[in-house]
């Protein structure tokens, strides 16, 4: 028991910092501010066949084709009708492969940017065996509402992903 009392804020310490909160509504999410490249309005996104479902396609900005997730569909959340909020947050990731990318993620709104504080953040409850939690970097209690903090890494690394990367590394 002492041993987890110890572990828990070097671990705090080192998720505090700043996140662009979102929502899937009504819930609240995070990324790191960092992974975060853009934010752009909802935009026509192109299908592609054979991919799995929570792959919308791809759009070309500026020039450069960039996948779009749903991420709403990734986390096996309920569909929901798009708004004038919804919008794109293009973030960078690392693959599995070891490469990087730039891929768009639907999200229905974006709310602000948080700086949590170590005492912020705790660690992701244990929800059981048939949970998994690995998409979890924390969860954050701020302003009263609970934000869950997700390592985007994680939440993308799919085969599908990867097959629709550019070639080219992301710098």
């Amino acid at each position: 028991m002492s041993t987890n009392t110890l572990a828990a804020p070097e671990q705090n310490t080192s998720l505090a910092g700043k996140y662009l909160a979102f929502t899937l509504q009504p819930e609240s999410y995070g990324i790191p501010v960092l992974k975060v490249r853009e934010i752009i309005r909802l935009v026509n996104i192109t299908p592609i066949p054979q991919m799995p479902a929570f792959i919308r396609g791809v759009i070309n900005l500026r020039g450069k084709i960039v996948p779009v997730v749903d991420l709403r569909a990734r986390l096996e959340l309920a569909p929901a009708t798009a708004t004038e909020r919804t919008c794109i947050v293009v973030v960078h990731v690392r693959l599995q492969s070891g490469g990087s990318s730039h891929l768009g993620l639907v999200v229905d709104g974006v709310e602000e940017v948080l700086n949590l504080a170590p005492a912020e953040i705790e660690e992701t409850p244990d929800f059981g065996a048939k949970v998994d939690i690995e998409y979890f970097l924390g969860i954050a209690k701020v302003k009263g509402r609970v934000t869950v903090l997700l390592d985007i890494d994680r939440v993308l690394a799919e085969a599908g992903l990867e097959r629709m990367s550019q070639s080219e590394p992301v710098r």
